[in-house]
């Protein structure tokens, strides 16, 4: 029996106006959601804070329960589930089994959060005891975006649960189902209590919605920086705590006694990996000059030796650009690039939103896909001639997300990275990589720092609360 049933996926009757589900790569219909409004988000907020105590007050062991049934029917369910995430998102299979992968483990994990020692003894003036303990925050906003719609739902939604709270979550309206819906339809099959989970497909309004709502004092956000400046700002101004996962143009360094034939294999997944659709794609590839135009042709060749098409039907190693949207902001970037001076050695065309994958070479401070976050399959290179211009270059950028450093000298990497600002650091490794044990997050305009993971959960969605006992009632001086 299919897990996603159309005519009962939505946990709740929303009132907005429906949405065709799309595939990326034909333009086919899959289906058709429901948007939430305003009224539904406060509807959502209000029936989670009801439900909410009840949760929190489960035996731990019943709440972990509950999240290894849920990793355990993300495999159960994975042939469904991959078919929605590539036909959905545009992923190709193994894209999706990464995904399926990493949300079985971020349940497994959070599992293990609900039984976490809880606060501290603390020592104390009086004849009393002083401890602290964490306490869930209530109800937690969840936005989540399209391109690992997955992952990015279920890493706050699977610790946010484990923890005693109940959830709202906003996925982006082109990923409503498999970052979304599936969500409700595998943790209501685990047992999750009904009013916990509420999923409201949605664009801003919705999420504007969700950020102001009394009823919701914790947001996590991921997405765009613009975007994330707009609900950190709102968020301020209700006093809420938002946590937020943001944009990167991430570099790997190429240092110049680097194995060239070794790198390319990494330096091409870093860059095209999901059409490049990742936070933490290698935007920038900086090599040393001794390096580069071996580097350069090398990529190029990659490049052209990658297959673009539809996931679902063929064999390829890029599937679609998720609308075209963003193709068009990924041209553009691209043509003002070679405008600009930048030497276009493979790609920079398009079959609908098939793109293929880009090199640009001889790319500086100002060429516009250097410098900005392209979100699309376009690797622009340049050269550095010494470790002191590498760090310089890597540092110059107003995101800290990933960072990648190639060379035999792992202690010398590690070196480098410490010059450099940034949330992840990956030694002879590209930029993209995920784990449900790793903590996660950025610096500046990345994001607000690590919040998956362990402790950053336990930080992320829970409160401080201090509390002491005496066995009398205390007197004073009045």
């Amino acid at each position: 029996m299919p897990l996603l049933d159309p005519t009962t996926w939505q946990s709740r009757p929303l009132s907005g106006p429906g949405r065709t589900v799309s595939e990326p790569a034909t333009g086919e219909q899959l289906a058709t959601v429901t948007l939430a409004t305003d009224d539904d988000v406060g509807a959502a907020a209000e029936a989670g804070h009801a439900a909410q105590a009840e949760w929190a007050g489960t035996p731990h062991f019943v709440r972990a329960a509950v999240l290894r049934k849920a990793g355990d029917l993300f495999a159960a369910h994975a042939d469904e589930l991959r078919e929605w995430l590539v036909r959905e998102s545009g992923s190709i299979p193994g894209k999706a089994d990464f995904e399926l992968h990493v949300a079985a483990q971020e349940c497994y994990e959070a599992a293990a959060l609900a039984s976490r020692p809880v606060g501290q003894v603390l020592p104390t003036d009086g004849s009393r005891l002083s401890y602290t303990r964490r306490v869930p925050v209530g109800v937690v906003g969840v936005i989540a975006p399209f391109n690992a719609p997955l992952i990015l739902s279920i890493r706050s939604v699977a610790p946010a649960l484990a923890l005693g709270n109940a959830v709202v979550l906003k996925p982006d309206p082109r990923t409503a189902v498999c970052g979304g819906l599936a969500l409700v339809a595998v943790f209501a099959e685990a047992g999750l209590p009904e009013g916990l989970l509420h999923v409201l497909p949605g664009g801003a309004e919705t999420g504007r919605a969700l950020v102001a709502d009394p009823h919701i004092p914790v947001i996590s956000f991921t997405g765009s920086t613009g975007a994330g400046r707009h609900v950190g700002e709102a968020a301020g101004r209700h006093l809420k705590r938002a946590h937020l996962e943001l944009g990167g143009n991430s570099a790997v360094v190429v240092l110049e006694d680097a194995d060239i034939e070794a790198v390319i294999s990494a330096a091409a997944w870093g860059s095209f990996f999901h059409q490049g659709q990742i936070c933490m794609t290698t935007g920038r590839h900086l090599v040393h000059a001794s390096l580069y135009d071996e580097y350069v042709e090398r990529l190029a060749a990659k490049a052209n030796s990658l297959a673009v098409g539809d996931p679902h039907r063929d064999q390829v190693h890029l599937g679609p650009l998720i609308d075209q949207g963003q193709l068009e902001k990924v041209h553009a970037l691209v043509e003002s690039s070679t405008a600009d001076g930048a030497k276009l050695v493979a790609g920079g065309t398009h079959d609908r939103l098939f793109y293929r994958p880009t090199v640009l070479a001889d790319t500086h401070d100002d060429t516009p896909a250097y410098a900005e976050e392209v979100f699309g399959p376009v690797a622009p290179v340049r050269s550095f001639g010494g470790v002191d211009e590498a760090a310089a270059l890597a540092a110059a950028s107003p995101y800290g997300l990933s960072l990648g450093i190639v060379t035999r000298d792992a202690a010398r990497g590690l070196e480098l990275a410490e010059r450099i600002p940034t949330g992840i650091v990956h030694i002879n490794d590209q930029t993209v990589n995920d784990e449900a044990v790793a903590p996660f997050g950025g610096v500046a305009a990345s994001g607000t720092g690590s919040r998956f993971g362990g402790d950053a959960n336990i930080e992320a969605f829970t409160d401080v609360r201090w509390t002491t006992v005496r066995g009398d009632v205390a007197q004073y001086p009045f």
